[in-house]
């Protein structure tokens, strides 16, 4: 291992900084302590039977959340009339000072994104003249006038034109439909009471019972039922939800998780050792709810396998070995590696992260619960498992070292894989490709001159060699589907 760290230099180099990513975590619906303040002020307020429960459903909490509100309020007022103790009290210039310093970078960042936004402008523009120049000139009109139409309600008809330079006389000259307005010179006409619908005083006497104190803090649907078991029946429970809805009492309440959005990672490797993947799997032991961890670590360029290992358990001081020892014996240059892998717990590891980061490898993660974004990973862990000499279970660690030793050896020396090519991984992964390759072309060439009828006329060619791989490739233009280039 630290060999590995040795490789990255010979010299001594500074201390790398760790990098600036900051994991995103869910978080649920807070109150900040003004709006606690205002909440508990209204609710001061409410005298008649009903106004509690409209304001805890028009505000998205319920009964417990004014009562434990009301109690820290009362211990505030009480921390604020015990005696303070004497001293120098806080300089108010310094305040004032680091909110100059605050308004300073809050401005610097708004020119950041002001700057981002006119270069996005200026994008989207050339791309507008860009399709309209490949579809035709009426084909381009009609693109320029459906995004003017698009960005007119949010930023005003004169902006949006100026943003995309079309005459403001151009779009007011076309025709109503296919601008796709839909304005209208009349007013529209209300929509008539559906004869269905509760009167005033049926939808009074529901809305009196949603917001009344016993169903303050009750869901429609447990209302609905309440009341039908006590002989009772105001509206069905989607009548409910629409007169709360009406009278804007339909917030969700309960303390659910907001998940954060994770980016999907785009990788493309065109040459080996530019970017590993690497997984971990279980082989089952000799008897039940037994395992040993399978680590294994491949390029995914060559599909070759740099380094694996089995272990009876799964840890992170393992992964930092294994990824160690693998990084010095392929010899890896600083900054040129990249290293995927899923979410696991080894692969969050602070253990790893920090190797990572001494070896200046740059590391990539998959969404959660999205297997596909590993997909070299699962496709050599099926391979492996998907063999006809591929046992049940192993009956100890050294008969799963032995199968594995076999049959990584099988997999990087002989077996011809389909996406490089029917290439073996060792021939792509240390540059004996090309040399196969034009083998195969000759005796293709001399298959072809002894019986050019067999082949219509036409010279066979081999499998063409991998130029990239990708973990989620982005989505092809039309250049791209012109292309007749090989991505595996």
């Amino acid at each position: 291992m630290e060999g590995a760290r040795r490789a990255s230099g010979n010299e001594a180099s500074p201390i790398a900084a760790p990098g600036p990513e900051v994991a995103a975590v869910a978080r649920r619906c807070q109150f900040p302590a003004g709006e606690r303040q205002r909440i508990l002020a209204v609710a001061d307020q409410c005298k008649l039977p009903g106004e509690i429960g409209a304001l805890l459903r028009k505000e998205g909490i319920y009964s417990s959340h004014l009562a434990a509100w009301r109690k820290q309020r009362a211990e505030a007022e009480r921390a604020a009339l015990t005696p303070k103790k004497r001293g120098v009290k806080a300089d108010p210039m310094l305040a004032e000072t680091r909110r100059y310093e605050l308004l300073e970078q809050e401005c610097a960042r708004l020119r950041v994104e002001l700057t981002k936004s006119n270069l996005i402008i200026d994008v989207q523009k050339k791309g507008f003249y860009a399709a309209g120049a490949a579809q035709g000139r009426t084909a381009g009109k009609e693109i320029l006038m459906d995004a003017v139409n698009c960005l007119a309600p949010d930023v005003g008809m004169v902006r949006a034109c100026k943003a995309l330079r079309v005459p403001r006389s151009s779009v007011y000259r076309a025709d109503e439909r296919q601008r796709h307005l839909g304005t209208s010179g009349g007013a529209v006409a209300p929509r008539p009471t559906p004869p269905l619908a509760q009167s005033p005083v049926e939808r009074a006497a529901l809305q009196a019972t949603l917001c009344s104190a016993r169903f303050a803090d009750c869901a429609p649907a447990t209302i609905y039922a309440t009341l039908l078991d006590e002989g009772i029946y105001l509206g069905s429970v989607r009548t409910m939800y629409r007169l709360l809805k009406t009278d804007g009492q339909s917030r969700e309440r309960r303390a659910q998780l907001t998940h954060p959005v994770y980016s999907k990672p785009e990788l493309l490797a065109t040459g080996p050792n530019e970017v590993w993947s690497w997984d971990i799997t279980k082989l089952r032991g000799p008897l039940k709810w037994t395992y040993f961890h399978l680590y294994v670590i491949l390029d995914i360029f060559s599909r070759y396998v740099v380094g694996w290992m089995i272990a009876p358990r799964e840890t992170a001081e393992l992964a930092e070995q294994l990824i160690a020892d693998t990084i010095g014996k392929q010899g890896i240059e600083p900054g040129t590696l990249t290293l995927h892998a899923d979410r696991g717990t080894s692969m969050r590891s602070k253990v790893v992260a920090q190797l990572l980061v001494d070896l200046e490898v740059a590391k990539s993660h998959s969404r959660p619960y999205i297997s596909d974004d590993n997909p070299f990973s699962e496709s050599n862990f099926k391979t492996l498992k998907y063999r006809p000499e591929f046992p049940d279970r192993f009956g100890c660690i050294e008969g799963a070292r032995a199968h594995c030793q076999q049959f990584f050896g099988w997999y990087n020396e002989r077996h011809r894989h389909f996406g490089i090519g029917l290439m073996t991984p060792h021939s792509v992964h240390h540059g004996l490709a090309k040399a196969i390759f034009e083998l195969r072309a000759d005796t293709l060439v001399a298959a072809f001159a002894e019986h050019p009828n067999r082949f219509k006329g036409r010279c066979p060619q081999p499998p063409k060699l991998p130029i990239a791989a990708w973990i989620n490739p982005p989505k092809r233009t039309i250049d791209d589907k012109n292309d007749t280039s090989t991505l595996n």
